[in-house]
């Protein structure tokens, strides 16, 4: 069980639907076997927009010497709107780093009640004109360093996000990160075309396999694949396979 005793118990004491935790089992679950070098985020970014039935969403990697969000994606939001909010409104965003300061999954009211959120150059310009009305974000970290979010929102016409909607993506905090972690330590130091070759030569393919699911020629495999051995100190395919496959 992927899920821990209490968390089931806390959910089904809240009266989350049985749907909604199958849904979160199986999504735990496959979260516990990912290590691949595509990122976590993107694995689970469509089964949260699912199980939390949003209308906006965006996942980033927040850069907390800058205080600014990076290598987002979206669902929903009009691109003209996330060119504003990443070139020109990061600064009068009122909510985001408070959220990030709680390490959990938060409402948005918990930092800023919505009254106040409505008076805010950031509801004017971005909120308000997409038309986010009720938010919910969780913040992943390897220790410190941050690995990924999650910042996903309710137009007005729906229902707010509740408490039982927190503790539901908060269950899933827990996994994630370690999921993070294990592809960090798996394919650290490589480029992310020495990871995917690294990943499939983990998985036994042959360079003239990973040429053709790659579309790439073989000796640009091999290039790729003689640097991701130099980088991990591996003599041979063997070695950097089981590199990558003890990381896991």
């Amino acid at each position: 069980m992927w899920l821990t005793v209490r968390m089931m118990a806390q959910m089904e004491s809240l009266q989350i639907s049985s749907r909604k935790l199958d849904q979160v089992i199986d999504l735990s679950e496959r979260i516990a076997t990912h290590c691949a070098p595509d990122s976590i985020r993107e694995m689970v970014f469509e089964d949260i927009v699912d199980l939390f039935d949003v209308d906006f969403a965006a996942s980033y990697v927040w850069d907390a010497k800058t205080k600014t969000s990076r290598d987002g994606r979206i669902y929903e939001i009009p691109g003209r709107m996330i060119e504003t909010y990443e070139l020109h409104l990061q600064p009068y965003d009122p909510i985001t780093a408070r959220m990030r300061g709680f390490r959990r999954a938060v409402l948005a009211d918990e930092v800023m009640p919505y009254t106040d959120l409505h008076e805010t150059v950031f509801h004017h310009e971005f909120l308000g004109p997409v038309g986010m009305s009720s938010g919910m974000n969780m913040f992943l970290f390897d220790g410190d360093q941050d690995v990924g979010d999650f910042r996903i929102w309710r137009s007005s016409d729906r229902a707010p996000f509740t408490e039982s909607d927190r503790i539901l993506l908060q269950s899933l905090k827990a996994p994630l990160e370690r999921a993070a972690m294990r592809q960090r330590a798996a394919f650290r130091g490589l480029t992310p075309r020495e990871a995917e070759i690294a990943q499939l030569v983990a998985k036994g393919c042959r360079d003239q396999d990973i040429s053709r699911v790659l579309g790439i020629s073989i000796s640009t495999v091999r290039t790729h694949l003689n640097s991701a051995m130099e980088k991990r100190g591996c003599a041979n395919r063997a070695e950097l396979a089981f590199s990558i496959t003890a990381s896991c």
